[in-house]
């Protein structure tokens, strides 16, 4: 967030991309490579990936972010690693159902694992090209450069309902209006003076660095954590009985519907970051507005879901797996641009937090014990867990669901209501324009 804070969207999305298909590179490492050992999966996890972690660990540092929106070598870089990323997700899905179906000599899933390996290293062709042929910079006429600053922290005291209007900024460029000039002036000599101390009055604003204490008493970070839960805490369900939710309705093989729910997941995450960065600067478009409509859908996926049928299990866990992942692209970027990156690591894992909690609430105590209710009317007098065949073995759970994505997509309209002023003062020249960095510079 803080190296390329133009293009947050996408970042988020690339970065939540990898880690969705990073389950089905460990699924085909256990089942090429590791020729389905177990003893050798956890050497990996306890030697292998801590190494890898140090070894790159290095690399992984702030550095200086380019403010340039025009900057053309940075768009072809993240349009390279988005087309590199697509290609890698086509590739794992394909190979997994192939080696699903197939039965593949060693020496093909060999050359299998190579190419994954060689897919996932391709983005490191930026920086060796970046380093091999590094851009010269170019040299700017100071003295062209009209900047605008903002003035909306002499606003109204009231930072929760009362937004900066766009017409209430002034500019501050030779030649303008004297009057305006010396008004800002003078208020900003007050302020240093004592006499207007608009920092004992209220705290930060939002668009502003929040810390995350500050961050706990606003009501949009509920609302936005609400919004989230009801998202992902629901899609979660889904993505832990899957397997199970497939046996239900008649699939044979649950892998390959794990296979296309991970790499729906993973065109959810791609396709959320960088919509919302393209609407969010051209029409200035919040961006939970996205999450309100995957919502949407969601609602009528689990719907579909709840009628049982074989038919539609694949085009319903389709749709779920796009707009699971739109909902981790859009929260990242929302977290950032509405409270700040000052403490963006707390608050961040602060809404991680829905997983686990939709995980207990819903896929715990809700999907389970209906599950298991259900497997005791079908096996009388079984002491032991059995498997529950039918619609009716989530079908209460999916119309629940749905019930929970509609309020969320509720929440979500009084959400986007809320913060949409902020987006307006935010984006409002297509470009990202932090309110307390213009107050600086003024």
């Amino acid at each position: 967030m803080r190296n390329f804070p133009l293009s947050r969207g996408t970042v988020a999305g690339l970065i939540k991309g990898y880690v969705a298909v990073s389950a089905v590179v460990y699924t085909e490492t256990f089942n090429g490579v590791l020729q389905n050992s177990p003893t050798n999966l956890l050497l990996l996890l306890a030697l292998g990936i801590p190494t890898a972690c140090i070894l790159v660990m290095y690399f992984v540092r702030p550095c200086t972010p380019s403010l340039d929106e025009d900057n053309a070598a940075e768009h072809s870089h993240f349009m390279f690693t988005q087309i590199s990323s697509v290609v890698l997700g086509v590739y794992l899905m394909v190979a997994t159902i192939l080696g699903d179906t197939l039965k593949l000599s060693s020496t093909i899933t060999y050359l299998l694992f190579g190419i994954m390996i060689l897919l996932l290293l391709a983005p490191l062709a930026i920086p060796i090209k970046m380093t091999l042929y590094p851009n010269k910079p170019k040299r700017e006429n100071a003295s062209t450069l009209t900047p605008s600053y903002s003035t909306d922290s002499l606003s109204g005291p009231d930072q929760e309902n009362s937004e900066p209007l766009l017409g209430s900024t002034s500019t501050f460029v030779t030649g303008t209006n004297d009057y305006d000039e010396a008004t800002d002036v003078d208020l900003l000599l007050a302020e240093g003076e004592g006499a207007v101390n608009l920092k004992k009055k209220r705290g930060p604003r939002r668009g502003d660095d929040f810390t995350f204490r500050e961050a706990l008493v606003k009501a949009d970070f509920w609302l936005l954590f609400i919004v989230y839960f009801c998202g992902v805490g629901t899609g979660v369900t889904v993505l832990n009985n899957l397997a199970q939710i497939g046996m239900a309705v008649g699939a044979d093989d649950t892998t390959i519907l794990l296979c296309l729910f991970g790499f729906c997941n993973f065109v959810g995450r791609i396709l959320g970051g960088s919509v919302s960065e393209y609407f969010v600067r051209s029409r200035m478009l919040p961006r939970p507005f996205w999450m309100m409509c995957t919502q949407i859908i969601m609602a009528i996926t689990f719907l579909l879901f709840a009628t049982g049928l074989h038919s539609l299990i694949f085009v319903s866990t389709t749709l779920l797996g796009i707009c699971y992942g739109v909902q981790f692209a859009v929260m990242i970027p929302t977290v950032s641009e509405l409270f700040g990156l000052k403490d963006f690591g707390l608050m961040y894992n602060f809404m991680l937090l829905v997983n686990p909690l939709g995980a207990f609430f819903f896929s715990v105590l809700l999907a389970g014990y209906i599950y298991d209710k259900e497997a005791a009317k079908q096996h009388p007098g079984v002491l032991e867990s059995s498997t529950c065949l039918g619609p009716d073995c989530f079908r209460l759970t999916f119309y629940v669901c749905a019930i929970v994505c509609c309020c969320g997509t509720l929440v979500s309209v009084l959400f986007i209501a809320r913060i949409k002023p902020v987006y307006q003062m935010l984006y409002a020249s297509g470009s990202f324009r932090h309110p307390r960095s213009q107050q600086q510079l003024h």
